[in-house]
């Protein structure tokens, strides 16, 4: 297959409608998009099939709770809590690394939070400290977290208590 000289446009040498026929790809599916700014309404789809209490964020793949977990739990807690989770029938569920819980955060919202793009699907997101999965590499006993009543990125001792809000998608190994 001459992939190489192929593009969305079209392709060069040979017969061209047969190399571009060869190498179509349907794209419609793809929901990776960290490379474009997206709507609420474009970004975040409410999946049926998760009876309604997973959301998936077309910006980056993964599939959210829609209400993210009730209460607080310390650190280690908290990964347990996710671990054991059961999201629209389905277990699966871990910490966001910060990068991913981070992305959630919308900079141009006024407070007071959450800040959360306006028209956003979820509910009951507390303005409050929730729980990265990502431990401070200058520091184990601490943990980066966010706080959505002011949307800021930073960090605490894994022995306190957070929000707990769980997601699904491939994750990195490293960060457990």
């Amino acid at each position: 297959m001459l992939v190489g000289l192929c593009s969305l446009a079209g392709c060069s040498g040979g017969d061209d409608a047969a190399i571009a026929q060869e190498v179509a790809t349907d794209v419609s599916g793809v929901t990776q998009n960290w490379d474009k700014v997206l709507s609420a309404a474009q970004r975040f789809v409410v999946l049926s099939s998760f009876s309604r209490e997973a959301v998936r964020d077309n910006n980056t793949g993964l599939v959210w709770q829609t209400r993210p977990e009730g209460g607080t739990n310390f650190w280690g807690g908290a990964k347990g809590q996710c671990i054991n989770s059961i999201t629209g029938g389905t277990k699966g569920w871990r910490l966001p690394t910060i990068a991913e819980l981070a992305s959630l955060v919308d900079p141009s919202v006024q407070g007071p939070g959450p800040f959360l793009t306006p028209g956003h699907p979820f509910v009951g997101v507390s303005s409050a400290i929730h729980w990265s999965a990502s431990t401070l590499a200058e520091s184990p006993t601490g943990a980066w977290i966010v706080d959505f009543s002011s949307g800021l990125v930073s960090s605490d001792l894994k022995a306190n208590f957070n929000r707990i809000w769980c997601v699904r998608g491939a994750m990195q190994e490293s960060v457990y």
